[in-house]
């Protein structure tokens, strides 16, 4: 059963100002939280749901069938979103989400190999059918490429005696499973640190998801990509749950909405030098503690919003 707890679900649908004649799109479909609910809200509008979970897939076309057939399922990674809709005859939209967070199915599916804390092989694949996985990224890539990736995607004060250490024990025998990953990185980190601040091997597990679904530069493009689709009035909601994502989010949002440098005392902004877009969150929506106490994984939840103004 592919059950997924929908982080922020009510301030992202109460965010989108869904339209019942809109057309929407949930690029992150998951177990289908958000996307029941913008179908729920849907008369003659449509939704588009990117995908590339096949089991997230099966059971999120289950569940939005009962509710209507509005709908349409895209097995896809979101960095098409341009491509894909425009295959479906839609160039312009109302709407569109991103959920960044893994989907828990991904987490507690042992054989996915996305934890710490359930051993399995090595995969951590999105998208089931992709060559890279996890197992390529620990036993292929050389010292200094896991260096950077740890550095880069988690900020690990470690890398380098982690690399060193994953790069020693492959030397033996490929590493294939979660937990012999885990205890490499417990080797390589001193016992004080394995002590504080959470899982040892989490941000080396975070830094190896990142890399091998590429996730950053994917989001950076759709993120672009989806900005271009929108109507007027039409929204864009990024919830994200990693300083990366949402320092990327921020980013464009504060790019988009900026008004260039002018000349000094010019009373009123020409129209050609207004933005485009306006901010419907001027800092990021996070958890309320009711919803902290029901799911651990909306602790580094953020939701922007961004609304499109004008046309170009």
């Amino acid at each position: 059963m592919f059950e997924h707890y929908s982080v922020l679900l009510d301030e992202t649908i109460d965010a989108l100002n869904i339209k019942e004649d809109g057309i929407y799109v949930d690029c992150t479909l998951g177990g289908g939280g958000h996307s029941s609910r913008i179908l729920e809200k849907l008369t003659t509008g449509h939704l588009y749901c990117f995908d590339q979970d096949t089991n997230a897939i099966e059971a999120a076309r289950e569940r939005l069938s009962k509710i209507s057939d509005n709908f349409t399922i895209i097995h896809a990674n979101f960095k098409e979103i341009k491509a894909r809709l425009s295959m479906e005859g839609v160039y312009k939209v109302d709407g569109i989400v991103f959920d960044l967070g893994v989907s828990s199915p991904q987490f507690d599916n042992a054989e996915r190999g996305f934890s710490y804390n359930t051993d399995a092989r090595l995969d951590m694949r999105m998208n089931q059918e992709q060559p890279l996985s996890a197992y390529e990224v620990v036993n292929n890539y050389s010292y200094q490429d896991l260096v950077t990736i740890l550095y880069k995607y988690a900020d690990e004060k470690f890398a380098k005696s982690i690399a060193r250490m994953i790069e020693k024990e492959r030397q033996v025998k490929p590493i294939e499973t979660t937990f012999e990953l885990v205890e490499i990185v417990k080797k390589a980190i001193p016992a004080r640190a394995r002590r504080t601040g959470g899982h040892p091997a989490k941000r080396t597990f975070q830094a190896i998801r990142i890399e091998v679904n590429d996730e950053l530069n994917v989001f950076e493009r759709a993120l672009t990509d989806s900005l271009d689709l929108l109507n007027v009035g039409g929204r864009v909601a990024v919830i994200s749950f990693h300083s990366l994502e949402d320092k990327i989010t921020k980013y464009m949002f504060n790019e988009k909405t900026a008004v260039p440098d002018l000349p000094m005392g010019m009373p009123v902004i020409p129209e050609e030098y207004q933005p485009r877009f306006k901010k419907v969150t001027r800092k990021p929506i996070v958890a309320d503690e009711k919803e902290l106490s029901e799911n651990r994984r909306s602790h580094s939840a953020k939701l922007r919003v961004i609304e499109r103004i004008r046309d170009e």
